[in-house]
């Protein structure tokens, strides 16, 4: 049996290091399972189910835990790129941000964003706008929307000849 082939191969997953509340977690899971993700996990805090996953996304995608940076690192899937979401300097602007086929989305914690050290082995940096940082679940539903809307070009707007 074929296989449909969409525009845009490959998965992607998004995550939250040492998330503040489950609430956000659960509100990322949601849109998550909406806009096309593959899984979601946390790393450093286990995630407690609560009333924000109102359209029960656990049935659609995996969470998984792990219990620290480097534990989910060395759980990276072959060929896959790590994009981390961080106001910094050196980051991508969103809007010309290139999605990469197979990647992992990473979101720091609102207190504190990403350390410099998981900075450094993101393969990508990518800031939203803004001059200071938004709320965790926004700003993941935000880059899987720009996901979403950049793969979805293609075969909406077809190129003219």
């Amino acid at each position: 049996m074929a296989r449909n082939k969409a525009p845009f191969e490959g998965y992607f997953g998004i995550g939250i290091m040492e998330p503040k509340t489950e609430a956000n977690v659960g509100t990322l899971w949601r849109s998550a399972s909406i806009l096309g993700a593959s899984f979601l996990f946390t790393i450093g805090r286990r995630y407690k189910k609560q009333s924000s996953d109102t359209n029960k996304a656990w049935k659609d995608i995996p969470l998984f835990n792990y219990a620290d940076f480097d534990d989910f690192y060395q759980h990276l899937p072959y060929s896959c790129q790590l994009v981390g979401i961080e106001l910094d300097d050196t980051a991508v602007p969103v809007e010309q941000f290139q999605h990469p086929e197979r990647c992992i989305y990473l979101l720091g914690s609102e207190d504190h964003g990403l350390p410099n050290v998981v900075r450094a082995r993101c393969h990508y940096l990518v800031q939203l706008p803004g001059a200071s940082s938004m709320n965790v679940a926004s700003a993941g539903s935000i880059m899987l929307y720009d996901r979403h809307l950049k793969t979805q070009l293609p075969s909406i707007f077809p190129a003219q000849p």
